[in-house]
């Protein structure tokens, strides 16, 4: 007979990171102290252990995100639904705010005018804020390839989280990213998501929140 197992509602989260600790310790898979809040909360995000081994880190950028965020730095995602799963609260203590601008009706009429994606032509809007910036992209290569192009204008992120999913120049455009001077957490391959992308900015901001 199966047996579902009552765990509170509270604790549900503990829970699973605690299982999660406990089936990388099976697989003898090791995950640095430093980086394993963004890494456990992936895998919990997509019931997926490749994450321990396939998120990359650029030198000290956990520190980084921490010291922009704590200066009020904006979060830009190229989908809503990455906007949706980022924890705005949590942000705005710190001064912050959550933007995506895949709707703005700017975007669109430029991105049909210029045969480009509408994820591309948010970039560069968003480049434009006079606030420090984390790009968090889970969703469009092209997002990825437009921030290149902009850091090669000159442009200076904070951080860009390059998690973007799918099969068309999705690992080339993070490979890009990690060819830059910019401090970036990109995953290597064709796995990511939108939710992956929030659960990231999200492990930061609940660092940050309990420190």
């Amino acid at each position: 007979m199966i047996r579902l197992e009552h765990v509170l509602p509270a604790d549900i989260e503990k829970t699973s990171f605690s299982i999660i600790r406990r089936e990388c310790e099976e697989k003898h898979i090791v995950i640095p102290e430093d980086k394993a809040p963004v890494i456990v909360r992936c895998i919990h995000t997509t019931a997926d252990f490749d994450y321990a081994s396939t998120l990359c880190f650029s030198d000290g950028v956990l520190d980084k995100a921490a010291d922009a965020i704590r200066r009020g730095a904006h979060i830009i995602t190229d989908t809503t639904m990455a906007w949706s799963g980022i924890n705005k609260k949590v942000l705005a203590g710190f001064g912050g705010e959550a933007h995506c601008f895949i709707a703005d009706p700017e975007v669109a009429e430029k991105a049909r005018q210029t045969g480009t994606t509408r994820a591309a032509v948010s970039m560069e809007k968003a480049a434009q804020m006079s606030v420090p910036l984390i790009f968090a992209i889970g969703n469009a290569p092209t997002a990825l390839a437009a921030l290149h192009d902009l850091i090669g204008r000159g442009f200076q992120p904070e951080l860009i989280i390059g998690v973007p999913v799918g099969f068309v120049n999705v690992e080339a455009s993070k490979e890009l990213i990690m060819e830059t001077e910019v401090p970036y957490i990109v995953n290597r391959g064709r796995k990511g998501g939108s939710n992956v992308a929030a659960a990231i900015c999200n492990a930061i901001l609940y660092g940050l929140a309990r420190s």
